[in-house]
């Protein structure tokens, strides 16, 4: 378990590094950064008057933000200050830490995540238990089939539907703003619904696989009702395939919080990323793209950490079949 661990720190470093090159290589490609714009307009005195700053005080900044250094310095400058805690300041906003920018609209976003996680997994394993203690029935089949419109349909369109049905026509539920935890309702279901379906469906088939299986028919010879069956014996091997599959989904929900974000009128880091990679603000896209990876990388090695505990072998040997 140890050496199982300690592979998957290594993929997250190369990883990390991997990500903040291509992040860094993207952001220098778009024309220009806001201080540059700004500079081939009117030169220092023009950007420093519309940032409404001394043309002393631009000069500075042009050197903290390396602008005038070689793209090494530059990368090395952003990735040594995340890594060490010691971020610089927006460029949009240069009296404001980008750490105080993350850490007011942060915690909304992984709030966002989180709970969506936790309702889809949650709602999965319920619906695949429904489908397949039913199987072929029409139970099993309608099921599956409303999982199935669930996954076809983008969250946005989720979000879409969910907001005029309970916002608009009902008015039970909030449409824009954040102001308590209802606000997080709609958003919450735009996330998971697609997740249900897809989850659903490997829930419900890996667990008909389990009671075929003949160690479970073995149980049922011997006299052992369903439930029983499900609850002691069938269940903990039919998540090792669900949980193998949350990782990607994580992943994916991480990033499409920005949009719903958006449609909610959410307060989080994805609204605060969409108007920094706009205006060119680079401490805040590395910042902020380099947050994102990082908290992706650390729930897939949980996600792993969890396979490893319901699969034995991954503790014995720190490789399973298939990962």
């Amino acid at each position: 378990m140890i050496r199982f661990i300690l592979k998957r720190l290594l993929y997250m470093v190369i990883s990390f590094l991997v990500v903040s090159l291509v992040t860094f290589f993207l952001m220098k490609a778009a024309p220009g950064s806001f201080l540059e714009l700004n500079l081939q307009v009117g030169g220092v005195a023009a950007a420093a008057s519309s940032m409404q700053i001394t043309p002393q005080l631009m000069e500075a900044f042009i050197k903290q933000y390396h602008l005038d250094a070689p793209w090494y310095v530059q990368y090395w400058s952003y990735v040594y200050d995340f890594v060490t805690l010691h971020l610089g300041y927006s460029m949009e906003y240069p009296d404001t830490p980008t750490l105080q920018l993350i850490g007011r609209t942060f915690p909304i976003s992984i709030g966002l995540a989180v709970v969506s996680v936790a309702v889809a997994v949650f709602a999965s394993i319920a619906l695949g238990i429904l489908a397949a203690r039913r199987e072929n029935s029409w139970a099993d089949s309608s099921t599956m089939f409303v999982a199935t419109l669930g996954t076809a349909v983008p969250a946005y369109v989720v979000a879409v539907l969910l907001a005029l049905v309970f916002g608009v026509w009902l008015r039970v539920l909030p449409v824009i703003g954040f102001q308590g935890p209802k606000y997080y309702v709609l958003p919450v279901l735009s996330l998971a619904i697609p997740i249900i379906g897809s989850l659903s469906r490997y829930m419900r088939n890996s667990l008909i696989s389990a009671l075929h299986s003949e160690y479970v028919v073995t149980v049922f010879a011997k006299g052992g009702g369903i439930r029983e069956v499900i609850r002691r014996h069938a269940l903990k091997n039919s998540l090792v395939p669900l949980v193998t599959v949350v990782g990607p989904h994580i992943a994916g929900l991480m990033m499409g919080t920005v949009l719903i974000e958006g449609l909610f009128g959410l307060p989080g880091l994805g609204q605060v990323f969409a108007q920094a990679a706009s205006r060119r603000d680079y401490p805040l896209i590395m910042d902020s793209t380099l947050l994102y990876s990082v908290v992706i990388m650390l729930m897939n090695l949980l996600v792993d950490l969890i396979y490893g505990v319901l699969d034995p072998r991954i503790r014995k040997t720190g490789y399973a079949e298939g990962r």
